[in-house]
């Protein structure tokens, strides 16, 4: 199984996502790893009332394995429903990569 397949499972299973993305952003970072840049964009009713460290913690937690395993990086964007209806726009950009051999 790919690590974004058991990415998607675990959070889809854990966590029943109401949004869920996924994006492999590896192909904008240096190295030879297809699959250890992702950025994660999740919906869900469990993120009511928690603080932001909290669902970071949260997500942290549910992904060890996989962080462990050859994600290099995870950038979170984790929202409650109604952050989610208020925000005007999807999940923030990712930055360009500044390290290796792929300077922005």
């Amino acid at each position: 199984m790919s690590m974004q397949a058991r990415i998607e499972a675990k959070v889809n299973r854990e966590i029943a996502p109401q949004y869920f993305d996924l994006a492999n952003e590896s192909h904008m970072h240096s190295g030879p790893a297809t699959e250890s840049h992702f950025k994660l964009t999740v919906v869900a009713e469990r993120f009511e009332g928690l603080s932001a460290v909290k669902r970071h913690q949260t997500m942290y937690g549910l992904l060890a394995d996989e962080l462990r395993d050859g994600v290099h990086a995870l950038a979170l964007h984790l929202y409650s429903p109604a952050e989610w209806q208020a925000r005007e726009n999807p999940a923030p950009a990712s930055p360009n990569c500044r390290g290796g051999s792929k300077n922005a």
